[in-house]
């Protein structure tokens, strides 16, 4: 035959869809969480958020130029989140230049040694947070109290930095006090307190409501699916539960779990990521269940009060796995 018949490469279904679109899309889910960021840390909080967000541009933009000697594609946005997701995942008083390094471990690393976007196997912002956990742990861990308060509360520790509520109840019950004990603490502060972000923490990870208003805009767009949210949060809150019953004196409540430290991030934000997550809906759910069992885990018997990072990054490994085990049918068998 002398016609014959080319075929591109997958996917065949021509969408509105695109990468730039979807991007500026989660960008706009950001901007709440970034504002209750500024507003609760103050000018802090928005220095170390430009900081990220201009790093990132900026090492995407020379890494692509002068080492891969390719157009460089900072405009789609991909770098823009990076940013805002590796400064959500800071305390505001981190140090500039130790926020630039993670800035390119991010990029650098974890993103453009793998080819770039769509290529990475790990989420490049929770890659860079754990480098700098690893490497400066007590500047990670400095905790800057916030500076307004919501409803009376929020300013209890009368000092420049203090414990999150999530670390003060974990290091508490080490210590051999009684949970009971420890909630009556002004360290911790009300549920409602918690879902506002009228506690210390990093910088995205205090405010819940600004979390859930980024997610439901996502859900709105259909940028993401309620897959992955839903069962990390579940599995999460399901497992702090039992516990919870077996023994309230040494296992923490559920709603502290979920409104404190970086568990609502995490699932909204980060554990979502397209590239680094599984693309079939029961392949999400596995995913999903297993980022909330893994963070109950490492939160109760780890060495570290929080553990949305680390568990994200293992499912991350494990992406290939649940994707070949989950993958759908071919049409006609």
């Amino acid at each position: 035959m002398n016609n014959k018949l080319t075929i591109s490469g997958a996917p065949h279904v021509h969408s509105p869809e695109s990468v730039n679109k979807i991007m500026w899309g989660v960008i706009i889910a950001l901007l709440p969480t970034a504002f209750a960021a500024v507003y609760f840390f103050g000018f802090d909080a928005l220095v170390t958020i430009t900081v990220a967000v201009a790093s990132c541009l900026f090492f995407e933009w020379a890494i692509q130029k002068y080492m891969l000697n390719t157009t460089p594609t900072v405009t789609d946005g991909s770098a823009i989140i990076t940013g805002l997701l590796l400064a959500f995942n800071l305390p505001s008083n981190l140090p500039i230049w130790m926020t630039i390094l993670g800035s390119l471990v991010a990029i650098g690393i974890a993103k453009m040694a793998f080819g770039g976007l769509g290529k990475n196997p790990f989420n490049p912002a929770l890659v860079a947070r754990c480098f700098l956990l690893i490497s400066f742990p007590v500047a990670m861990t400095s905790w800057p109290t916030i500076l307004r308060p919501l409803f009376g509360e929020g300013l209890a520790v009368d000092a420049l930095t203090g414990p999150t509520p999530l670390g003060y109840l974990v290091d508490g019950i080490a210590q051999g006090h009684y949970l009971s004990e420890l909630m009556q603490s002004d360290v911790v502060p009300s549920y409602l307190g918690m879902f506002l972000g009228a506690h210390g923490g990093s910088l995205g990870e205090v405010s819940a409501i600004a979390i859930l208003l980024g997610g439901l805009y996502m859900l709105w767009k259909r940028i993401i699916t309620w897959h992955i949210p839903v069962a990390f949060i579940g599995s999460a809150f399901i497992f702090a539960y039992i516990l919870n019953i077996v023994n309230p004196e040494i296992y923490i409540n559920p709603w502290v779990h979920i409104l404190t430290g970086g568990l609502m991030l995490g699932a909204v934000f980060m554990a979502t990521d397209m590239v680094t997550s599984p693309m079939s809906p029961k392949g999400q759910l596995i995913f999903g269940l297993g980022c909330g069992m893994l963070t109950i885990i490492i939160r109760v018997w780890g060495a570290y009060p929080e553990g949305v990072s680390f568990a994200i990054l293992i499912m991350n490994a494990f992406v290939p796995l649940i994707d070949k085990a989950f993958k759908p049918r071919v049409f006609g068998k």
